[in-house]
């Protein structure tokens, strides 16, 4: 059985970023995704297509009564609909949540925006970056000296988007379980990533986290926690947090034993960065790397892009494969009996349209009429 999610049915309205993903994860989990794509076109998405994969692809006119009807036949017939747009546009489509209930009442709706279906910035537009600002999020990172630095798209969008709505709409299929009944799930980013913060806002209360950057535990400000310049340019990554491990570190660089009982003296912290920064300067990474090999120093060599999918352990794991000749991340997670498929090559917008129609029962003759018509695109 191709993954623990075989014999699910999810649509998905084409999009950009947090939506597609979870499309992705649930497709690489064995569901069967179909994407409602707006016309066919042999191009691939932004990164290669790669959150396409596993997916079937329906080119069809929303603005069309025939292409609206064949999203409706689809959520007729699915457990799950997923969507990425602004609030309303569903409804103004024809296709909110109520018209597709009345042909589905067991169809769990996934929403999912930046700032959710209601309240005052709900209709506005808005990206990762906006969403981390209002949640306090994005003023912790970075340097203290400087603005607040990106962290690319992956909290907001996708730790704070794609992973609640993925978990929202199976905690809803698990509930349908019992009551047969669907459900909206309303995942909004600005929800999200808060959710995610919660051990720092419980270090606030406590008075263990200062409202600054590169100040804290886990911002950069430990000199035990960040990262290191290296003779040739490239960085490590230090992350030794408990005393054994940090123990560990300060053997290697030969630092001064005393540091062992100052190390959580925050007022010193300055003064140990400084040592630890002149050390890692005195050789390459991979030096580095090879002298903490297999110790619990918890230091790791800062990989880029090329380097990451070759090292032993990801090698090891199969944590990278390449279908079409672009990079990607396998399935995760891993099931133990009911593993996931590797992903081949994903299939361009509106190339299953015809084979996708004739499964909902149109025939040869009536898909010909709706593209010369217009309903397919």
């Amino acid at each position: 059985m191709p993954g623990p999610l075989y014999g699910l049915r999810v649509v998905e309205m084409a999009g950009l970023g947090p939506c597609p993903l979870a499309g992705q994860l649930l497709a690489d989990m064995g569901a069967e995704v179909i994407v409602i794509d707006r016309r066919s076109d042999e191009r691939m998405e932004l990164g290669g297509g790669v959150n396409r994969r596993g997916k079937q692809s329906v080119a069809v006119n929303l603005k069309d009564e025939a292409g609206r009807e064949v999203v409706l036949r689809l959520a007729g017939r699915a457990d799950v609909l997923i969507e990425g747009f602004r609030p309303g546009v569903m409804e103004r489509l024809g296709l909110g949540p109520d018209v597709c209930a009345a042909r589905n009442p067991g169809l769990v709706f996934g929403r999912m925006t930046g700032w959710g279906q209601e309240g005052p910035l709900s209709s506005a537009a808005g990206h990762d970056l906006n969403y981390l600002s209002l949640t306090g999020a994005l003023h912790a990172m970075g340097d203290k000296d400087r603005p607040p630095t990106p962290p690319l798209n992956l909290v907001a969008d996708y730790g704070g988007g794609t992973m609640f709505l993925v978990t929202g709409v199976l905690a809803a299929l698990f509930e349908r379980s019992r009551s047969g009944r669907g459900q909206v799930v309303d995942a909004a980013m600005v929800d999200g990533v808060p959710a995610l913060m919660g051990i720092m806002h419980g270090m606030l209360a406590k008075g263990n986290w200062k409202n600054e950057r590169s100040a804290n535990m886990l911002d950069g400000g430990a000199p035990f926690y960040r990262c290191y310049a290296c003779a040739d340019g490239k960085f490590v990554s230090v992350g030794a947090l408990e005393p054994q491990f940090f123990e560990i570190v300060a053997e290697k660089l030969d630092i001064d034993k005393s540091w062992l009982s100052a190390r959580m003296d925050k007022s010193r912290w300055g003064e140990l960065t400084a040592i630890m920064t002149d050390i890692f300067a005195g050789r390459t990474r991979d030096e580095w790397a090879a002298l903490f090999e297999g110790s619990d120093a918890c230091v790791a060599p800062v990989l880029d892009w090329d380097e990451a999918p070759s090292h032993p352990h990801m090698a090891a794991r199969g944590v990278f494969v390449k279908p079409g000749g672009v990079m990607q991340a396998a399935p995760a997670p891993r099931f133990s009996r009911t593993a996931s498929a590797m992903p081949e090559q994903p299939h361009a917008a509106g190339a299953d349209t015809g084979a996708v129609l004739a499964e909902l029962g149109y025939s040869d003759a009536e898909i010909e009429n709706m593209r010369e018509g217009g309903a397919l695109t």
